[in-house]
């Protein structure tokens, strides 16, 4: 017999037709992660803490983590970008000792005309009617009404009428989740200006103390080892600080971790920052790894940091799934808020970031969009400078290509003997030898090309290597030197001008 069955025996005597099933040959999928938020959830929210939960929609994350929290709001900025992808949630707890951080509005004066005053909260317009005579005592109790009606934000307000410390009546807003994250809540007066008719009604006036004070970092740990092999492609990280983001490269790296040839996990951690140009600089300047992006924003963006990783982990998994060669950018993060005009970084300040391991972001026609998604990974282990794993697109593309391969052999091959090319075997026999697994590289490249994810199949198939190892008789070895699609970033054009050609036979 010289066909490989792997059910019906070769001494059945029984007639007549027999059939078993055999889906080596048949298998076109692609193994493909699910996006992560690690975040807060409230106190006494339902949620289990450091454990992995499916999250289809931002109201059961609301429900389950508490309105309001970080995680629940991060879930959905995630869900107004992408409503149908898989998304996963681990809530970890707030910081032992942490503090809530703290803002407040100072009010004072007596309205002489009528109007309203707009107090952005992150994204969320809080707006205040108010009417000819009212007093800041009355805007202040409006304001905190108002803020206190919708549980979906991220503080809650007091008012506290003018004292000793306090020349006016104060609107005291309080972070709902304990912890240094709370100091990135932006609040602003009248976003949109003049121009939208945002402005404070004459009488009134209105000093705004950013949030400040909050205190603690999380300690992710456990949350990192709840992760277990669960397969996460797009891992967002609201947290920057240096012991989350060494516990998060520890967890990726290639000798033992995602990246290993033990796990075969893969995935792409992302973060975000906000800063000025230096301190932004000297954040990316100490971080080197190819598994994590770091996003830098401008001080003013009016959007919460733990959001912005909500949109932008969203639009990295929409585009990547579709196609993880393609770049990211101009990719809208839709519901975000951009800093103001005059407020945003230049395009020389872009290109510093660039050059220090930040990831940037610009505006469009009032839409903050992707720039560049780039890793950390700026020198090799020598601090020589390298730019083999500079855009984290690169990472997405390396892993398409290892599961596609790792499904192909294992779909064909799993159960096959391996013997030397040349070796006489009857037609059906499940052998194989290096000629035909270089036969099989050599077809899964193609299909790759023509997918737009490799090119150069002639170079490939000139410097593949397969090869019987030479102490274990029953190993492949394989040396697979992908070259892989670059995405178009810089379309640069010399306009050599003519104001007329003289040569008419030019």
């Amino acid at each position: 017999m010289t066909v490989g069955f792997n059910s019906i025996p070769s001494n059945n005597h029984v007639p007549l037709f027999y059939a078993e099933m055999d889906n080596s040959a048949a298998n076109t999928s692609q193994d493909s992660g699910a996006s992560l938020l690690i975040g807060y959830a409230l106190p006494d929210a339902t949620i289990t803490v450091n454990t992995p939960v499916i999250m289809p929609s931002a109201d059961l994350a609301g429900k389950v983590a508490g309105r309001g929290s970080q995680l629940a709001r991060m879930v959905a900025a995630y869900r107004r970008v992408d409503p149908q992808g898989e998304l996963w949630v681990i809530a970890v707890p707030e910081p032992q000792g942490g503090v809530a951080a703290k803002g407040k509005l100072t009010l004072s004066g007596k309205a002489v005309s009528s109007g309203s005053v707009n107090l952005y909260i992150g994204t969320t317009r809080i707006q205040a009617n108010v009417a000819t005579d009212d007093t800041a005592a009355d805007v202040a109790t409006a304001l905190a009404e108002y803020i206190n009606a919708l549980p979906d934000l991220p503080v809650k307000a007091t008012t506290i009428p003018p004292g000793e410390e306090e020349t006016g009546t104060v609107l005291q807003l309080t972070a709902v989740n304990k912890g240094v994250t709370g100091n990135g809540i932006p609040l602003a007066l009248n976003y949109y200006g003049n121009a939208s008719g945002e402005t404070v009604p004459e009488g009134i006036n209105i000093v705004i103390t950013d949030m400040t004070g909050g205190a603690g970092d999380p300690d992710i740990a456990h949350a990192v080892a709840a992760m277990g092999d669960t397969i996460f492609d797009y891992i967002g990280l609201p947290f920057s600080d240096q012991s989350s983001l060494r516990l998060m490269a520890l967890e990726m790296n290639d000798a033992s971790g995602r990246w290993s040839y033990a796990r075969q996990l893969y995935g792409h951690v992302y973060t975000a920052k906000k800063g000025d140009l230096s301190a932004l600089v000297a954040f990316g300047d100490a971080l080197n790894d190819q598994h994590i992006t770091v996003a830098g924003y401008e001080p003013q963006t009016q959007t919460t940091l733990d959001e912005l990783v909500g949109y932008r982990l969203a639009r990295d998994a929409v585009f990547i799934r579709i196609d993880p060669a393609q770049p990211t950018q101009s990719g809208q993060l839709v519901g975000a808020l951009p800093a103001p005009v005059g407020q945003r970084f230049t395009l020389t300040e872009q290109q510093s970031l660039l050059s220090h391991g930040i990831a940037t972001a610009y505006t469009e026609a009032g839409a903050l969009r992707i720039q560049r998604d780039i890793t950390t990974y700026k020198l090799n282990a020598y601090g020589v400078s390298d730019n083999s794993y500079f855009d984290s697109e690169t990472l997405h593309t390396n892993a398409y290509v290892l599961r596609r391969l790792k499904s192909v052999i294992t779909s064909k091959y799993g159960r096959h003997k391996l013997a030397n090319d040349g070796t006489r075997c009857g037609p059906g026999q499940a052998i194989v030898t290096p000629a035909v697994l270089r036969g099989e590289m050599c077809s899964i490249y193609r299909q790759l090309e023509l997918a737009g994810l490799v090119e150069n199949f002639e170079l490939f198939k000139k410097h593949l290597i397969v090869e019987r190892d030479a102490t274990d008789p029953s190993r492949g070895d394989v040396l697979c030197p992908p070259d892989l699609i670059n995405g178009l970033r810089v379309f640069a054009l010399l306009n050599q001008f003519r104001l007329q050609y003289n040569d008419e036979t030019a």
